[in-house]
Order: C-alpha cells, then sequence, then structure tokens
C-alpha cells in the first residue's frame, strides 16, 4: 500500500458508521395464534415442530398456549385419553386335521421300495427306517 492509499484508507475508518439492524416484534393475527395452538393440541402433535414450521419460536407457541389455558399438561392427559393398541384374545375353533401319510420312497439299486406310514405313528416309521437303513 502506497502512502496515499493508506491516507484514503484511514479517512474512511474514521467516519465509518455502522448501522445496526432493528428488530421489530411481529405481529401475528389472532386466528393465526388459536389456529397453532389448536394444531398443537391434536394428538402427537410436536410443539415445536409446528412452531418451527410456521417459523415461530417455540416460546411463544408456549405463551400463547399459556394465554388461552392451554399446558402441555393438557395436550399430554389428551394423549392419555386415547387408548393404546391392546392385544384382543379371539378365540379359533380347532381344525380338524386331514390325517397325512408318511410317504417314503427308498431306491437301492435297480430296487425301489414305496412306503405309506399313518402320521400318528411317525416313531414307529422312524424305527423302522433305522433298521433299514443300517
Amino acid at each position: 500500500m502506497d502512502r496515499e492509499d493508506s491516507l484514503h484508507y484511514n479517512d474512511l475508518v474514521g467516519t465509518m458508521e455502522i448501522e445496526k439492524s432493528v428488530l421489530r416484534k411481529r405481529k401475528h393475527a389472532e386466528e393465526f395464534k388459536q389456529a397453532v395452538v389448536d394444531a398443537c393440541a391434536q394428538p402427537g402433535a410436536s410443539i415445536s415442530g409446528i412452531a418451527l414450521a410456521n417459523d415461530i419460536n417455540p416460546n411463544l407457541v408456549h405463551r400463547w398456549m399459556r394465554d388461552r389455558g392451554v399446558s402441555k399438561a393438557s395436550v399430554g392427559s389428551r394423549l392419555a385419553a386415547v387408548p393404546e393398541p391392546a392385544f384382543i384374545p379371539i378365540q379359533i375353533a380347532p381344525t380338524i386335521s386331514e390325517q397325512r401319510d408318511i410317504r417314503i420312497e427308498v431306491k437301492r439299486g435297480n430296487t425301489t421300495i414305496k412306503i405309506e406310514w399313518p402320521e400318528h405313528s411317525a416313531t414307529d416309521c422312524a424305527v423302522w427306517l433305522s433298521d433299514l437303513l443300517r
């Protein structure tokens, strides 16, 4: 930087003003406030989620709820009033199963043996089959 630029820069720094942004309080219509509070009172609703979706601070929604006499506890009690899904016992008539047979096909060399054994005698079939395969 040469001397001329340096003086110019110093002059600018001495006269520089920084403007502060002024945050203005937003005013929301009563209908909007009530709609947000009603949405928050729905079962399973997230107050923070609804607030953020509407570009407002969740604390503001909590204030609106307090002003209207709606508390988090009353919203929670509405949720508690909804019954949880429960197991409902039902009776099913027993089905009569068809008697099925155990079917076995054994091949040894050129010989094939096909056997049908009643299902209720499965243990006898297992003993016979183990003796056969020894």
